[in-house]
């Protein structure tokens, strides 16, 4: 009974991740017909899809630890439904200012991941969290829902709407869709998901859950996940951009240039969480960290587009595999703490992919390459590899110290 109750908080928690992260991240795809409608800018485009991210990031760490003390399954219904009216009011709006205001709300949706996070660890013992955070994380899958349907849906559905314009037309239909889904998701939590929850730190005070924050640790784990998750993040939305601004092409043949890169930074988590159950986080992370900073080096240099499609595929693959041994290393060092340190760590890589995308429009602007986002990126990866071979060193010194 009680495996079949872990099942179903994993799959609930896995399917409704996934259309929230489809949510916060639609701007990548409805970002291009928005900017034709409204006349932006590339740096007005940035903003929109960043200040969703933005949102995405601020309140991870104190929904990670409102799920560490009154439970997941509560507060992942509350980010579930708030999702959905922010979803149906990115469908109603009609100007920059109010589209700007919608993503900060629509950017809730992002914060999903430490919630679930926190409750999936709160079921699964210690020797199965790896591949039950990574199975949950690879809803991360969600960003190809809308790479795949948001064009077709755009150009099948009339810009005048249906049933009298209830339900909008055009790119507008995309969002309404979503709202709809998050709802029938929260009915679907409501109805199915095991009660009593698990609830980790119910009664503990809040000095007690935020001690781990005073951690370097913690801190170091977040520059990991900002380069396997923010970068996503970033990537996610900017390649549909990439494509049609370098390569010339059209919006539907760019969305699903990108879903290679999203499916296998996403699907290979848990791959990546059963690798490192099984041989422990840290050296899958060494390896992350050099084949995309191989992959980073590679890219920072003018591509064809195929070679170019070919090396984003390998740096999704290094993300897919680095965003499950990040996480694992987690409750491995803080089993009582994982949605506060979870929420922590999430919250500083969402904020690195709030700010890759303005950064690489102030490259493009400063430089006139296109491929200088790379060049941010290769810097972030080699930093990370660096920090993490010293710690390395330093472990090492220490035990030939005992011995």
């Amino acid at each position: 009974m009680e495996k079949t109750q872990r099942m179903t908080v994993l799959w609930l928690s896995f399917i409704g991740f996934a259309l929230m992260f489809a949510a916060w991240t639609m701007f990548g795809v409805l970002g291009i017909p928005i900017r034709k409608e409204l006349g932006l800018t590339d740096m007005q485009l940035a903003w929109l899809s960043a200040l969703a991210i933005l949102n995405g990031a601020l309140w991870r760490l104190p929904l990670g630890m409102l799920a560490d003390k009154i439970g997941g399954r509560k507060t992942f219904l509350g980010c579930l439904l708030f999702s959905a009216v922010a979803s149906l009011l990115v469908s109603r709006s009609h100007s920059y200012g109010v589209l700007l205001a919608c993503a900060v709300l629509v950017g809730m949706a992002g914060n999903s991941f430490t919630i679930g996070s926190a409750w999936n660890a709160a079921w699964f013992p210690k020797a199965q969290q790896g591949f039950a955070l990574g199975l949950f994380g690879a809803g991360n899958v969600g960003a190809s829902v809308t790479k795949l349907i948001a064009p077709l849906l755009i150009a099948a559905v009339p810009a005048v709407g249906m049933l009298g314009g209830f339900v909008p037309g055009g790119w507008r239909f995309v969002p309404f869709l979503y709202a709809c889904l998050l709802l029938l998701m929260a009915l679907m939590v409501t109805m199915i998901a095991p009660t009593p929850d698990v609830i980790p730190n119910q009664g503990r005070p809040l000095r007690g859950m935020l001690r781990p924050l005073h951690e370097i640790r913690v801190w170091r784990f977040s520059l990991y996940y900002t380069v396997v998750f923010g970068v996503y993040v970033a990537l996610s939305v900017w390649l549909p951009k990439y494509y049609v601004d370098v390569y010339d092409l059209p919006l539907k043949k760019a969305a699903l240039m990108c879903v290679p890169y999203i499916f296998a930074s996403s699907l290979l988590r848990p791959l990546g969480g059963w690798l490192s159950d099984r041989f422990a986080p840290r050296k899958l992370t060494y390896a992350v960290f050099i084949v995309g900073a191989l992959a980073c080096g590679a890219l920072s240099f003018p591509q064809e587009m195929w070679p170019f499609f070919w090396l984003t595929l390998l740096l999704g693959i290094t993300q897919g595999f680095g965003k499950a041994s990040t996480i694992k290393y987690i409750p491995d060092y803080y089993p009582k703490d994982v949605g506060t340190v979870v929420g922590l760590v999430g919250a500083l890589a969402a904020l690195g992919g709030f700010g890759l995308p303005p950064l690489f429009a102030a490259l493009k602007t400063a430089t006139g390459q296109p491929q200088s986002l790379f060049w941010a990126l290769l810097a972030l990866t080699l930093v990370s590899l660096g920090w993490l071979h010293a710690v390395v060193v330093h472990i090492h010194r220490d035990e030939e110290h005992v011995i």
